[in-house]
């Protein structure tokens, strides 16, 4: 009986996590296509799309350089379940699941021998039960676990990170630091924001401990080898401008338009060393870093409406919910009164998670900051518990019964309100948020593509040739050999023109107009004079692309 209710939640997460999961989300962004394709070719031959053999340190892609384990983390799914939507989100909602495990035993240890837990007649509910269930139902971690985000994974390396250093530290657990040293470094073979929360995370924990890496010298020596070991086919390429590539295209401080309002108003200040000071392009960075910062801890954000992405949200219901909120306030203010445990690393840790997310452009962002979890949920659970502790130290019983009883209600009522929302109205109202039509009109080409010499197919929707590559299943040294590549300097964005008799394109204009030629457009492009065939519609019913012929 003693993890009954432990059992209970991971039952729970497993069915949020995977039911329907190769339906919902109604489609696969490029993003889980190229992942999807590219561990499809290297359960093949062991190579990437491009060739590369065994790539350690990133897959190309599109350009954007991705961190590697993920694709590899979907070879073994593909090859059971084929390459289909289930297989590519197959890990990311298996992982989710095992974070809702490990937060169990990190909240465990981080209040180790708290008195904090609630007694319900002979149940005792403690602190750690009641985080593992708010990251189980979380609308946030649900929506991020049913799709193939690798931030999903990272979260899952850092909260493993986290458990094992303070098993480490607290019990002396002589495997427990390297474990804790490679799921760290794990973790920046999935997700960029890892490469800079999981180092500075470490950072303050190896600091506050300096005391046992002194006295288990053999232990850190030998966690330190393992690690650096692991670390050190991405060691190189962390120093590389690729590297570096995404943050170059969404931080903050590329922004010229800071630098151009500073120097105009040192002009109109007569360009005095004080207006100088005051308007230093530097403080405008500053400024704008903590905006996007504090954007983070917006109401709209976490409580009302989530990110304004619908691939982070279900646009009705926030990262958390509204529920939370009265116990995250409570929570943060009596975790700081009481400081029970190793309470510190909570708020330090979430502190950490956003910073790398705040340098962006787009805040506030979900998926960038999904390293903070389950720190925010444990916050709420500690607001949880010891607002029920004080519950039941009310003498009147109707009273008591009530509060417990319309609070439980308003919960759950809530969960029911997000998931109807999730698979009722989501899937419809955003389908074209996720590239839906690729699948049914690659189908249809594979049909058809015998009685044309060309097919034209519109890049308006994004990416259409690793949808095509997913979906066509198209042998990686055949793809290799047909298609048409080439990069955009200086960033290197990978661009594939052409497939075999497929082109890929913005403007459909063939290349021999005497030819057969099939074209698959956007709605809005085609031609007046155009023989329509078939329409791919998305799920509200309006059109998402249109086979056509002149």
């Amino acid at each position: 009986m003693r993890y009954f209710l432990l059992v209970c939640i991971i039952i729970l997460a497993i069915f949020l996590r995977f039911f329907q999961l190769g339906q919902n989300p109604s489609s696969l962004t490029w993003d889980e296509v190229a992942w999807g394709y590219n561990a499809y070719t290297l359960g093949i031959d062991g190579r990437d799309e491009f060739g590369r053999f065994l790539p350690l340190d990133y897959l190309e892609s599109f350009g954007d350089f991705k961190p590697p384990l993920y694709a590899y983390l979907v070879i073994i799914p593909v090859k059971i379940f084929g390459l289909n939507e289930f297989a590519v989100r197959f890990p990311s909602a298996f992982f989710g699941v095992l974070t809702v495990f490990a937060t169990y035993f990190l909240t465990k240890e981080l209040f180790n021998k708290s008195p904090y837990s609630l007694k319900i007649r002979n149940l005792k509910l403690e602190i750690s039960e009641v985080a593992a269930l708010l990251l189980a139902v979380s609308p946030w971690h649900v929506n991020l676990s049913r799709a193939a985000f690798e931030a999903n994974i990272s979260t899952f390396f850092i909260v493993v990170g986290v458990l094992f250093f303070l098993l480490w530290r607290n019990k002396n657990y002589g495997y427990a630091l390297p474990t804790s040293i490679v799921s760290f470094v794990l973790s920046l073979y999935v997700f960029n924001t890892a490469r800079v929360v999981s180092p500075l995370l470490f950072l303050v924990l190896a600091i506050v401990s300096l005391k046992q890496f002194w006295n288990r010298k053999i232990q850190v020596a030998i966690a330190v080898i393992v690690g650096g070991i692991i670390l050190f086919p991405l060691l190189k390429f962390l120093f590389t401008p690729q590297a570096s590539l995404r943050f170059q295209e969404v931080n903050i401080f590329s922004d010229i338009g800071i630098v151009q309002r500073a120097n105009t108003y040192i002009e109109n200040d007569g360009n005095t060393t004080i207006s100088k000071i005051i308007h230093n392009r530097r403080w405008g960075y500053t400024i704008e870093f903590l905006r996007h910062y504090f954007d983070h801890f917006s109401a709209r954000f976490l409580f009302l409406r989530g990110d304004g992405n619908p691939k982070f949200s279900t646009q009705d219901v926030g990262s958390m919910y509204l529920w939370d909120l009265p116990f995250f306030i409570i929570g943060v203010l009596f975790l700081f009164r009481y400081r029970p445990g190793h309470w510190w690393l909570v708020p330090v840790w979430l502190l950490i998670g956003i910073v790398p997310a705040a340098t962006a452009r787009e805040t506030p962002h979900a998926l960038r900051i999904e390293t903070t979890l389950p720190t925010f949920q444990i916050f709420v659970a500690f607001g949880i518990v010891i607002f029920y502790q004080w519950i039941f130290s009310i003498k009147n019983r109707l009273k008591r019964r009530t509060v417990i009883n319309v609070s439980i209600a308003l919960l759950f009522l809530q969960i029911l309100y997000y998931l109807h929302g999730y698979y009722i109205h989501y899937p419809r109202e955003y389908s074209g948020q996720w590239q839906y039509g690729y699948k049914e009109a690659i189908a249809y080409i594979q049909n058809v593509e015998k009685n044309y010499d060309a097919i034209y197919f519109t890049d308006s929707l994004g990416r259409p040739h690793i949808y095509y590559a997913f979906y066509a299943k198209i042998y990686p040294s055949l793809y290799r050999k047909d298609a048409v590549v080439w990069r955009e300097m200086p960033y290197g964005f990978v661009h594939v023109d052409k497939i075999g008799k497929v082109y890929f394109m913005r403007d459909l204009i063939p290349k021999d107009t005497k030819k057969r030629n099939l074209y698959i457009d956007d709605p809005r492009n085609v031609p007046s004079d155009a023989k329509i065939l078939k329409n791919f519609k998305l799920l509200n019913g309006e059109d998402s692309l249109i086979a056509y012929t002149k």
